[in-house]
């Protein structure tokens, strides 16, 4: 499926779409941020990541299809590591586009950017995106107790990354 993948940079056009998922309180739990936002808001942030080299974010599409987010952020160029994350829009989940997804932005970390490690923070009982994650190469490097509120209660987290040297293409 990865080759009917396809991701391109976030555009203006695109805010719509990801401002449905941002205002979804099921994606946003996963994300560790309210599902509070505006339209302006993140018209706003938009524009001002535009003059931003510390962030790389991205539509992913499945042919002509809008299927999810992810992006790259907290770039940093001097210890060459940046942060992962990825939201599949909820009628597109379960079709394993997350996998191939997180295969092709690692792969742009690794190969376009020049980056050495990449890392996420996922909630430990999300089993699916820790398998997810694992199949794709990415190690728990440790737990943290308690870190985040999701559904009414504090979960553990689990801190996850991917060193360049350890990533094997398929």
């Amino acid at each position: 499926m990865k080759d009917k993948l396809q991701l391109r940079p976030l555009e203006k056009e695109d805010l719509e779409f990801v401002y449905k998922m941002r205002t979804n309180p099921d994606v946003m739990d996963y994300w560790f941020e309210e599902p509070y936002t505006t339209m302006e808001k993140l018209m706003k942030s938009y524009e001002a990541g535009q003059d931003s080299d510390t962030q790389r974010q991205f539509i992913l599409y499945h042919y002509k299809e809008k299927v999810g987010y992810l992006g790259l952020f907290g770039i940093d160029n001097r210890h060459r590591n940046a942060e992962f994350a990825i939201m599949i829009a909820p009628s597109q989940q379960g079709k394993g586009y997350a996998t191939d997804a997180t295969r092709l932005i690692v792969e742009y970390g690794f190969n376009q950017l020049n980056l050495h490690k990449l890392f996420l923070y996922v909630v430990k009982h999300n089993e699916k995106a820790v398998h997810i994650y694992q199949k794709v190469g990415f190690q728990i490097e440790g737990e943290l107790k308690k870190h985040f509120f999701v559904d009414g209660d504090y979960h553990n987290a689990l801190f996850m990354s991917l060193f360049r040297e350890d990533y094997v293409i398929e």
